[in-house]
């Protein structure tokens, strides 16, 4: 049990570490660059790289170790992996519906934070406010989906695993630049 709970704290550790930021803590002016979960530089202004690459990149790995994390985390007998990954790979398939809208959201946001109006930054709020409620609603629509291949307590289980990585994730994109009120 230990172990297993210090696995996850190694790797929530490893996706925080200052090696590891999203997005780096320039200065709205300076180049931007994204980091892949796993240390690889994604995205910088100079290298021509188009932000589309860089979001799947970052994207693809953060759901290859959401995976493994879970995986690590999760203790399941044969019998409940069996039943529980066809859920789980529906459930991320359905998470990344909502997260390409807010990969775009994001897109279009570093693309335009030192041009935005106030109404396009009233806009953005309200559309990440509709993806963070769409997030939730997922993952209330999946609960029965859940309890059904696991117990109570493996579910309340992947959901608290879950909740973390988006934590994580979100701790990390929370380094992108912010609206300067005053441009």
């Amino acid at each position: 049990m230990y172990r297993k709970h210090m696995f996850l704290v190694a790797t929530l550790i490893l996706l925080l570490s200052s090696r590891n930021p999203a997005f780096s803590q320039q200065p709205v002016s300076q180049p931007r660059k994204l980091t892949a979960p796993s240390g690889q530089l994604v995205q910088s202004d100079d290298d021509q790289t188009p932000i589309d690459e860089d979001i799947k990149l970052f994207r693809k790995n953060l759901q290859s170790e959401r995976k493994q994390i879970v995986a690590a985390n999760m203790n399941l007998t044969d019998a409940e992996a069996q039943k529980f990954w066809p859920v789980y790979d529906q459930y991320t398939a359905d998470l990344s519906k909502v997260n390409d809208i807010k990969a775009a959201l994001i897109k279009n946001y570093l693309q335009t934070v030192d041009t935005m109006t106030g109404e396009q930054a009233m806009n953005y709020v309200q559309k990440r406010a509709d993806v963070e409620e769409s997030i939730m609603q997922l993952r209330l629509k999946y609960i029965p989906a859940f309890r059904k291949v696991l117990s109570d307590r493996h579910t309340a289980l992947f959901y608290q695993i879950d909740w973390r990585i988006s934590l994580i994730t979100d701790l990390q994109l929370a380094q992108a630049p912010m609206i300067d009120p005053n441009p």
